[in-house]
């Protein structure tokens, strides 16, 4: 796959035509339904051991995703144009300090639920699923998923439809209006800005190094650490053992036919989804099972996708004309 992130207009015509044959195989009820595969990363969580960093003014896996990504955050232009063809937009700008959710400047957050008494701390951010359905139905083509288990949003391709929330069984991905590619194509109606969440650490990984999270976890609490990172076999195995070893439940495995992110408790996560729904919780622990065997339901609410890309390949190409123009002038 293409990673260079510069978006040239050839790149864009190539990426509207795979879109469009996406958008074929979608229609036509093709799509895989969700397996998990061989060879990939996953982190492992172990929520008996997540306090949260209760004494830290914020938790360290929250701060140092913050850090790491900060380069990656939105830096929207003012004044923000609503949404075409509704009347509002999404502007996290101006609350970048919100580390209690998921936001475009928060990849990651920690959950906290009271069940029976006792309190549990819970890392939340991309699942990072082997056959995720925002990679498989975004109708721009702007996600990838990677051989490393990573699932990242191309931002120079991303026009912020959402359709990656709609999709996503847990909500993730957050949009922030006033960036990126929709600006130069406005007022076509095919988005509003673009999509943000954990990538996974891609470019440490590719590096040899664990997610950011997963490192700085480490640092403050060592062996005790409950963030665990390497091939996802490993993890799974290793799930299993801890279960076993304290009468628990594992989360991920199974859930949209396997993700890289895992969760082993010793209360079952049914118990914890319904305290998380309690609280009105955006993001819920329940069962999920491979959604894609649906997927033609929701296929035709992405009909549009190919005829939406091809209208933004022919804006950005007169776009760079009138660019172009411009400067033979000058």
């Amino acid at each position: 796959m293409n990673e260079k992130k510069g978006l040239t207009r050839r790149g864009f015509l190539k990426k509207g035509a795979m879109v469009t044959a996406i958008g074929a195989v979608c229609t036509t009820g093709m799509v895989e339904t969700a397996s998990a595969k061989s060879g990939t990363y996953a982190t492992l969580i172990d929520l008996t051991k997540c306090d949260g960093c209760g004494n830290e003014p914020i938790p360290k896996c929250v701060e140092a995703c913050r850090k790491e990504n900060e380069k990656k955050f939105p830096d929207p232009k003012e004044p923000i144009k609503d949404l075409w063809p509704q009347k509002g937009h999404d502007d996290w700008s101006k609350k970048r300090d919100v580390v209690n959710q998921l936001t475009p400047y928060n990849w990651t957050t920690i959950q906290k639920v009271d069940v029976d008494g006792e309190e549990f701390h819970i890392p939340r951010r991309c699942m990072h699923c082997d056959n995720p359905p925002c990679a498989n139905l975004c109708p721009f083509g702007a996600l990838n998923k990677y051989s490393d288990g990573s699932v990242v949003i191309n931002h120079d391709l991303c026009m912020g439809g959402a359709k990656c929330k709609a999709v996503c069984p847990w909500h993730i991905p957050q949009r922030q209006s006033g960036v990126g590619l929709y600006l130069k194509l406005q007022p076509l109606p095919a988005g509003g800005g673009v999509m943000y969440k954990c990538d996974l650490c891609r470019d440490r990984i590719k590096k040899g190094q664990v997610p950011a999270c997963v490192e700085a976890c480490e640092k403050r609490l060592g062996g005790k650490k409950p963030l665990h990172f390497g091939r996802r076999e490993e993890m799974v195995k290793n799930a299993h053992e801890r279960a076993r070893e304290i009468g628990g439940f594992i989360y991920g495995e199974e859930e949209n036919g396997g993700t890289a992110t895992l969760y082993v408790s010793r209360i079952p996560f049914e118990r914890i989804d319904s305290k998380l729904k309690e609280t009105k919780s955006n993001l819920l622990m329940g069962k999920v099972l491979n959604p894609l065997r649906e997927v033609n339901g929701w296929a035709k609410g992405f009909l549009i996708g190919p005829l939406l890309s091809a209208l933004g390949a022919i804006g950005l190409a007169i776009y760079h004309r009138r660019e172009g123009k411009k400067k033979e002038k000058e």
